[in-house]
Formats: C-alpha cells, sequence, structure tokens
C-alpha cells in the first residue's frame, strides 16, 4: 500500500496545483478505468471523480464538441431525424440515434464483490455497486438456480403455469411460474444451443437434432436433418426453422394427420454456422458465423438479400415494426430499413465497448419501446427506443446468454448461475 504521497497524487487527480497548467484542459476527463473500479496508474493523468453537470447558456447549447446539443422526443419510430448515425441514408425519415435527455446517473458500473460475498464494511457509502442492476424503472423479483453451466434458452408455453430453461449443462428444467420451485429436470445427452415454444410445443435444439414435446399432451418427437449444434430456431409461415452449425437452415412442417413434424426445405447459403434466426414483413432473416445476414422470402423460401456490414459474427436480430436490428460480436447494433426496392439498408449505427450476444425488444410500463441488449462484459444494456438513450443495466457473474420476455411486464436474463426474474415497475401518475 503506497500511503507516502497518496494524498498529493489524489489532490493532483482532482485538479489540484496542476490544474492551473496550460496543459491541464487536455486532462478534464474522468478515467474510464477508475470508472470501472481498476485504474492501477500512480499517478493517473485523467479525473478521479465525476464531472460537475454543466450549467448556463453554454451547457443548453453544445455537447462537448461545439455542436448543438439535440434532445429525443417521445415520438415513437417515426419523426423528423434530429441525429442519424455514420451510415445514415437522408432518404429514410425516421429518427434513430437521437441523443435522450434522460441519461442514467450512476455510481461506479461494477458490482462490489464484497457485497456479493455479503461482507462489505462502506454499505450506501461504497463506491461500487450494491446491487445487480442500475436503473429505476424495473426491480427484481427473484433469482432462480439449479444449472451447473450457462443458461442458454427460456420458453413459456401457451396456457402454462411453467417456465422452462435450457443450458449447456446438457438439462432442461421446469419450473413452477407461482411458487418458483423446480418442478423436474430433463438429461438430453448434448448441450442446449436454443430453446423456443410455440403454442403448447416446445422446442429444444442439440447437436444433431432438435427435440419437440407437446406439454399438454406430452407428446415428445425427435427431429433429425441437422448436422452439429442446433443454435437457433424460429416459427413462420406454420414452418418451423432450426439454424445449424454447418451453415444450413432446415425447415419442418406439422402433418396433423401423422401428427407429427415432417421435413419441409433445406436452404443453404451460409458459409459457416447460423447463430440467429427471426421472422417478420413476411421474411426469413439469418445471421452467421460468416459475418452475413441474408434475407429469404417465406412463400419461396429463396434467398432474396445478402447483407455484409458487419464485421464478425451476427449474433442476434429482431424485427420490430419496419425496422430490423442486428448485434454483433463487432461491438454494434445495426438498424436496418427497407428502401423503395425492397433492399434492406443501414439507417443507424450505435456502438458499444464490448461484442453484443441478444437482443430483445418489449414496451416498458408506459408502453414506450425499451430495447435490451446483451453484451459479453457479463451485462444487459436497456435502451429507450429510438432515441438508444441508456435507460438502466443489469449485470451478472457470468455472460448473459438468454433474454426472454413474459407477460404483465416480466422479462427473464439467463446467465451461468441461472436465471432472474425482473418487472417493470408501476408508471408514476402526471399530476
Amino acid at each position: 500500500m503506497d500511503l507516502d504521497g497518496g494524498n498529493r497524487r489524489v489532490f493532483n487527480r482532482l485538479g489540484g496545483s496542476s490544474a492551473a497548467s496550460p496543459d491541464s484542459s487536455k486532462n478534464q476527463k474522468v478515467c474510464y478505468h477508475w470508472r470501472a473500479g481498476k485504474c492501477s496508474r500512480f499517478p493517473c493523468p485523467f479525473l478521479h471523480r465525476e464531472l460537475p453537470h454543466p450549467s448556463g447558456p453554454a451547457a443548453a447549447t453544445s455537447n462537448g464538441s461545439g455542436a448543438p446539443k439535440r434532445f429525443a422526443d417521445d415520438s415513437g419510430f417515426s419523426g423528423p431525424a434530429l441525429r442519424r448515425g455514420p451510415n445514415c441514408n437522408n432518404n429514410h425519415n425516421n429518427s434513430w440515434g437521437r441523443m435522450g435527455a434522460n441519461k442514467v446517473v450512476r455510481k461506479t458500473e461494477k458490482v462490489c464483490n464484497y457485497w456479493v460475498q455479503g461482507n462489505c464494511s462502506y454499505g450506501d457509502k461504497c463506491r461500487f455497486l450494491h446491487s445487480w442492476s442500475l436503473g429505476e424503472c424495473f426491480t427484481l423479483l427473484n433469482h432462480l438456480d439449479g444449472h451447473q453451466k450457462v443458461v442458454t434458452g427460456i420458453a413459456l408455453p401457451a396456457g402454462m403455469d411453467k417456465l422452462y430453461t435450457g443450458s449447456k449443462d446438457e438439462t432442461v428444467r421446469a419450473w413452477d411460474t407461482n411458487t418458483g420451485q423446480c418442478m423436474g429436470v430433463i438429461n438430453l445427452g448434448g448441450e442446449v444451443g436454443c430453446m423456443i415454444s410455440e403454442g403448447p410445443w416446445l422446442f429444444v435444439g442439440i447437436p444433431n437434432v432438435v427435440k419437440a414435446w407437446n406439454t399438454q399432451t406430452n407428446q415428445e418427437l425427435s427431429l433429425s436433418g441437422p448436422v452439429g449444434q442446433v443454435y437457433t430456431m424460429v416459427v413462420g409461415n406454420d414452418l418451423l426453422f432450426a439454424g445449424t452449425q454447418d451453415g444450413t437452415i432446415l425447415a419442418w412442417k406439422f402433418n396433423a394427420v401423422t401428427n407429427n413434424f415432417e421435413p419441409a426445405a433445406s436452404l443453404k447459403g451460409h458459409t459457416l454456422a447460423v447463430v440467429s434466426l427471426v421472422v417478420g414483413a413476411n421474411r426469413l432473416y439469418s445471421g452467421s458465423m460468416d459475418h452475413s445476414i441474408k434475407a429469404w422470402s417465406l412463400e419461396t423460401l429463396q434467398c432474396l438479400q445478402t447483407l455484409t456490414e458487419h464485421t464478425s459474427v451476427v449474433m442476434s436480430l429482431l424485427c420490430w415494426e419496419q425496422f430490423l436490428l442486428s448485434c454483433s460480436l463487432d461491438q454494434t447494433i445495426k438498424v436496418w430499413v427497407a428502401t423503395e426496392s425492397g433492399n434492406l439498408e443501414v439507417t443507424y449505427t450505435h456502438k458499444e465497448e464490448h461484442g453484443l450476444l441478444n437482443l430483445r425488444g418489449m414496451p416498458d410500463s408506459e408502453s414506450k419501446p425499451v430495447l435490451m441488449c446483451s453484451c459479453n462484459d457479463n451485462s444487459v444494456r436497456l435502451y429507450d427506443l429510438p432515441s438508444f438513450s441508456e435507460k438502466g443495466k443489469i449485470f451478472a457473474k457470468q455472460e448473459i446468454r438468454a433474454i426472454e420476455v413474459g407477460p404483465g411486464g416480466l422479462f427473464f436474463t439467463g446467465d451461468g448461475t441461472g436465471f432472474r426474474v425482473w418487472k417493470w415497475a408501476e408508471a408514476v401518475p402526471k399530476p
């Protein structure tokens, strides 16, 4: 522990005697590593404190770069484009990426390790978080554990009072939604790559097969055909699609006569594994480890367009109204919109500091659209749309691979320790 000169170093970092030097202006920046609780530089050339909030006319008209600061309204997805991303096409009249006025005020964005262990002596004075979340618009209802490895799928079959979770520990667990108790464990003999539900059916993707259970009749089926791990599944136009490790997208159709799922198609075009699928606007969209997104017609099952703007694995896709959103390990979220020709083009790119794993969208308690994106720094960011202003964060000990939306303002996040149940806080009535 360095005691000699420590106070002087702190004084200098807070803008003491060196603040009057000609070069001091370049140091009026808060240390990123200090914010993360891991700065090891002595002396550090940056500030170890938060800058005061600007005030006066200059604060109202400048964003620090001399350019006017503009704020988003709450008009939803459409409206005048106040601020656009670097890949914006001026032919698109939308408002993605406008700067939000309500930025979350935070402590250091790191969960206190001593608090996790139950022995932090600083209490409310600790500069690290004593919470698994940051933001006042949602609350943690429960944390259910039992899986030995990361949770890769969460599903709520229709009409059921049970929730199902799948994991890389090769099991599926059933949970009672009323009591939070584990009702049973299914051993599959292979890592669960993904899991979805459609009506009473529960579909689980494991290496070389898709398992299907009818949760009402207990009928169990095995859908053969996949080569390698099944990473993603989606239902569209009465077809079940599965993205596989060899880059193929397989499709099955349910036959009511035989009471079975029969092979319907095999879509080829990706050169590496297909890890994300979504259906929207009568199209199937697929994201792959080959860094591309392909758009397929749900009617002809032909590839209509290949998108190559991402530079790493396209981990997740989301259709929301007329927009397609994609996230990648290249640390970006891209917002796509169709041009008059019907082809998709990027209208906004949002950049993060870490690779992105999963996207989900839902309305908050005020029915405003919120985007949830998990990052490979063990967190989930929540953003108001279309402004992308930060609404809150969720933290975990390990990567959050699964996010699922439930009824009544509930949503779920799954990591390596289990899964958590969250709920949007009730909106405060305006006077």
